[in-house]
């Protein structure tokens, strides 16, 4: 149940504004100098979409005839489309089910094996839907979302709805599919587009939140009425069962299982984007409940009936001389609440010491599992209880990479953990709950040359002296002489951690190449837990962007690389920061990948998903939060007489959740201005610039065409 940035689409934060719809409204007060470019904001508008097209045209026709760009793109293509990926699945009775895409299915396949058949190397597939059909069938863009399912242990059904987005966006339809008989149910569950949430809490019956009508959103656009919707009834005739406040960020419905089978309904009232007030919707109507726990807190789920929470501030429970600290996993016995209502006595089950921070918590039959960061270096633990105590012990990993739980589940006793670094790609290893085997069950290939390279960690202070850490993959032969290509990207926002990871398309397109490679680790992230994050927020927003400038001074001191052969990339609130980095110091770099970027943050607020982030960012309506967001706003700090190196701006039309506008507006000032820049707007494609694996490898070859001529000038690659 973690709320990230990352996982906006599959939790909570849902945008009903219709997509093709720009909020335009301007803010409550405050002129803007710039407010000439207000039409950039109509995402579908004639006017908008003619400066597109030409932006489009001009970028594709220069970057597409450089002499790289058809083995770049060719190269890209055959790293996302290769059928050499490992096919990461979910198991639902006996059988694993998986979404595949390559060159032949663009738009992909949603499929299942049996888990013995899914252990050879050569697996016998059986498709269930293939989106490539049903899009052509249907004349849409089809864009599988995911799915939810509901195991009916009285029948040993599972009922599933299946979440499909025309063209990428966060806006989906669900419907209903019977995986036995492999096609969707006609009188099954269906729901209008929109950004919604659902859960099953019975085989017949769902709780959604949606667009009910005028007055059924939250003022950043997201559902604040949640409704209990019976099968065979039409949705205008479900019954509310909580509401929020306008002024809350959104409401979300979540269930919990008890050891006897039990499903209790629950809802988040998101208050702001790191708060949230949880609740028990009692199933015989009454008022809901609310759980007396911290609002910086988030719900892992149930084990033992125990109920797992961890802290994102620190908590002394009323009536109890425990004090615990931000970033403990905690739990108590629900049922003595559901009983009285009243917290019960709550227990430590895990505390990070200040190097450490839980990444990841999973339950699985008969335990719980964390992956764990310690100085962004990933592992791995089990965790149970015995008697009234937690303990914990290590699972032993192959090496020293980063571990990912991809799979585990309650009713399961087969885990799933992938495992890769920098120059070793993905492994998928099985473990069994039971017997606590840990074993290799697939690798991949790999897909660059690795020979000569070295991945070292290094630490540099920033301005106010913290340490941060940053890796850099490069070979170990080059001469330190500030002359080596190198790409460096962060994130810094929404306690999202960066951590090693094999990325096929850098190896090949860059490292290959002669290029080095810089992950940045800087505060407001979640790499050394919610402090980290919590220190870059609002008014302290510059020691991100501080710690981000001290890494890329460091890799100049130490001789790696220069300003002239220093690029820069990051997206959404990344992009942010990569339009910050323009303005702060533009004479530290000679490449800056913007990727569907947040830039105007005096309006950021009023375009589709933005309100919801006011409490990452603060509130422009605020007067001293406004005044920071000035000083920082890229948009706003652009100035025609600087000199800047020259930007790629990347974004997408149907990115309903960071809006186009951002990145149209800043690069409008670029045109205006005289400079150079280049500019591509992916028709389709969502939050990732790219409704698919094809389209990926078009948007990755025109951006690593744009850096190696930007960092390593017009010579033949090596």
């Amino acid at each position: 149940m973690r709320l990230t940035l990352l996982t906006l689409a599959g939790l909570i934060f849902y945008s009903f504004t219709h997509p093709l719809m720009a909020q335009t409204d301007p803010p409550t007060s405050h002129a803007d100098e710039n407010d000439h470019l207000i039409w950039m904001e109509e995402v579908e508008g004639e006017r908008a979409l003619e400066w597109v097209r030409t932006q489009n045209e001009r970028t594709l026709s220069d970057l597409q005839s450089d002499h790289r760009y058809e083995d770049f793109e060719n190269e890209a293509k055959e790293v996302l489309t290769s059928k050499e990926r490992i096919p990461y699945g979910r198991i639902r009775g006996g059988q694993v089910y998986n979404f595949w895409q390559d060159e032949t299915n663009v738009r992909g396949l949603w499929r299942r094996t049996s888990e013995a058949s899914y252990a050879t190397d050569e697996p016998e597939w059986e498709t269930l839907v293939d989106f490539d059909e049903l899009a052509e069938r249907e004349g849409k863009n089809w864009v599988f979302k995911g799915s939810s399912t509901f195991h009916d242990k009285t029948t040993n059904r599972y009922h599933t709805l299946v979440s499909l987005s025309d063209g990428g966006k966060d806006a989906v339809i669900k419907r209903e599919f019977d995986i036995e008989k492999k096609q969707f149910l006609e009188e099954g569950f269906t729901t209008p587009e929109a950004k919604q949430n659902v859960d099953w809490i019975g085989p017949d019956t769902l709780l959604i939140g949606t667009d009910w009508g005028e007055g059924s959103l939250t003022d950043s656009g997201y559902p604040r009425i949640l409704k209990k919707w019976k099968r065979g009834t039409p949705l205008s005739e479900a019954k509310a069962v909580i509401e929020v406040d306008k002024s809350n960020v959104a409401v979300s419905p979540f269930t919990l299982e008890l050891e006897d089978g039990t499903i209790l309904a629950h809802a988040d009232q998101s208050d702001t984007f790191f708060t949230t007030t949880h609740w028990w919707l009692p199933d015989d109507g009454s008022a809901p409940v609310k759980y007396p726990v911290p609002p910086k807190s988030e719900f892992e789920g149930l084990y033992q009936d125990q109920l797992l929470i961890s802290l994102q501030e620190d908590w002394t429970p009323e009536g109890q001389e425990t004090a615990f600290k931000t970033g403990d996993l905690v739990s108590f016995a629900i049922q003595p609440f559901l009983e009285s209502k009243s917290l019960p006595t709550v227990e430590l089950v895990f505390r990070p010491d200040e190097r450490q921070a839980v990444d990841q918590v999973v339950i699985a039959r008969g335990c719980v599992l964390l992956v764990i960061n310690e100085d962004v270096v990933g592992k791995s633990l089990r965790v149970e209880r015995s008697g009234d105590s937690w303990v914990s012990e290590s699972i032993p990993l192959p090496g020293k990479g980063q571990p990912g739980i991809v799979f585990a589940d309650e009713e399961e006793t087969t885990v799933f953990f992938n495992y890769e670094d920098f120059l070793t790609p993905g492994s998928l290893l099985q473990y069994n709950s039971t017997t606590k085997d840990l074993t290799p069950l697939k690798s991949l290939p790999p897909k660059f040359d690795t020979t000569g390279l070295v991945v070292k960690q290094h630490f540099t202070a920033s301005k106010d002296g913290t340490q941060v850490p940053y890796f850099v993959i490069h070979r170990d032969d080059i001469t330190f002489d500030g002359t080596t290509p190198t790409l460096l990207y962060a994130y810094g926002g929404f306690q999202i951690s960066l951590q090693p990871g094999y990325s096929g398309t850098i190896g090949k397109l860059w490292l290959e190449n002669g290029g080095a490679y810089v992950l940045a680790n800087i505060r407001g992230g979640g790499e050394y837990g919610p402090a980290w994050h919590q220190a870059g927020l609002k008014l302290n927003r510059q020691r991100i962007y501080d710690d981000f400038i001290a890494v890329g001074e460091a890799l100049v001191e130490s001789k790696l690389t220069s300003p002239e052969h220093l690029g820069i990339m990051g997206g959404s609130n990344g992009g942010l920061l990569m339009g910050v980095m323009l303005n702060q110091r533009p004479d530290l770099w000679n490449a800056v990948v913007v990727q569907v970027p947040l830039l105007d943050m005096l309006r950021y607020h009023t375009l589709l998903a933005g309100a919801s982030w006011v409490d990452e960012y603060g509130s422009p309506e605020v007067p001293e939060e406004r005044a920071f967001l000035e000083t920082i706003s890229p948009f706003h700090n652009f100035k025609a007489e600087k000199e800047y190196p020259v930007p790629f701006f990347v974004t997408s039309t149907k990115d309903d959740r960071v809006h186009p506008g951002h990145a149209r507006k800043l690069a409008k000032l670029f045109e205006e201005s005289n400079k150079p820049f280049f500019y591509y707007e992916n028709i389709d494609g969502g939050h990732s610039a790219a409704a698919n694996q094809t389209e990926r490898a078009k948007r990755t070859a025109l951006e690593y065409v744009y850096l190696t001529r930007q960092l390593m000038g017009e010579s033949e690659k090596k």
